[in-house]
């Protein structure tokens, strides 16, 4: 039972870090209908612009409290991210209101390319780190009712509770707030959102900011972990079997996803990786994903359309 705990805690806490860049999915597509392949990016580039303001306000300020410092490189990378949501809304959002979903993915792609090569040309492309003062060491427990009790990690423990904290945030965000509401509007229907004076490019710039801000908790928790390097981007890969099993359209489909996941992969690569030759935790989500796609193509809690035709 003991090593059992051992994989489900640490499957649930790779599971809320997945919900969270799955969120920076979710956001966009509930606003524009597109699904945002330029959120890696946006992961990688806003953890580029946490490390180096991190370095480069003590070098030409003087400041040297590592709390004081990264709270200062925490609030510039966000300007950043709300800059960036500016500039995608004025140069390709708003010149695609109501175009084909096709046109406006090709547009993130575009992007995507775009933010991966103005990071590397401003921020550079060497190996950085962020010191946020997650604790490294692991802890032990429940000494007393397992054998050598059940290690955790508390790197991933501290992760996973912010993760929650802002999934849980911005879950209110979207049902409470008068500007969640009209987010859920635009993502129903462009034209009547217009109608009733909902300014599609305001909702466009914050619901980008929003996605950013995701994104930019999201490089500051793996930047943490791994280092900030551009194969970062390829990180959010592991949160498209997330969205497509949660629904693209649901906030709490991307936190169940993210669990499930999370877990699964870790539970079969403990029980069944033997057997198999190892690395299921790679291919995991994407198989599981599929045999739901076979039996409700709208993932888990998202909506079904249907088309009159």
């Amino acid at each position: 039972m003991g090593p059992f705990l051992e994989t489900l805690i640490g499957g649930l806490m790779s599971g809320m870090l997945y919900s969270l860049i799955a969120l920076g999915f979710v956001l966009i597509f509930k606003a524009s209908g597109v699904f945002n392949f330029a959120q890696g990016a946006m992961v990688l580039f806003a953890a580029l612009a946490m490390a180096r303001l991190a370095e480069w306000i003590p070098k030409f300020t003087g400041l040297d409290g590592k709390l004081l410092v990264n709270v200062l490189a925490f609030v510039g990378a966000l300007a950043v991210m709300v800059v960036v949501a500016w500039l995608v809304e004025r140069l390709a959002l708003s010149k695609l209101v109501n175009q084909e979903g096709v046109t406006l993915l090709m547009a993130t792609l575009g992007i995507a390319y775009l933010l991966e090569g103005a990071g590397q040309m401003i921020f550079g492309n060497d190996i950085y780190k962020i010191d946020i003062g997650l604790p490294k060491d692991p802890m032990f427990l429940f000494e007393q009712t397992f054998e050598g009790g059940i290690l955790v990690s508390k790197e991933d423990l501290y992760a996973a509770l912010i993760a929650a904290a802002l999934v849980a945030g911005l879950s209110l965000f979207f049902q409470k707030t008068a500007t969640g509401r009209a987010l859920r509007a635009v993502a129903d229907d462009h034209q009547a959102a217009q109608s009733i004076g909902i300014p599609l490019s305001r909702i466009w710039v914050i619901v980008w900011s929003v996605a950013g801000f995701v994104a930019l908790v999201a490089g500051m928790i793996w930047g943490s972990k791994l280092g900030v390097q551009f194969s970062l981007s390829l990180v959010a890969l592991k949160a498209l079997p997330v969205v497509i099993l949660g629904g693209l359209t649901s906030v709490p489909g991307a936190i169940v996803g993210g669990l499930l996941i999370g877990v699964g992969e870790k539970l079969s690569e403990a029980y069944l990786g033997s057997l198999m030759g190892g690395g299921i935790e790679y291919w995991f989500g994407y198989v599981l994903v599929l045999v739901v796609l076979l039996v409700r193509p709208q993932g888990l809690f998202g909506e079904k359309i249907i088309d009159r035709v």
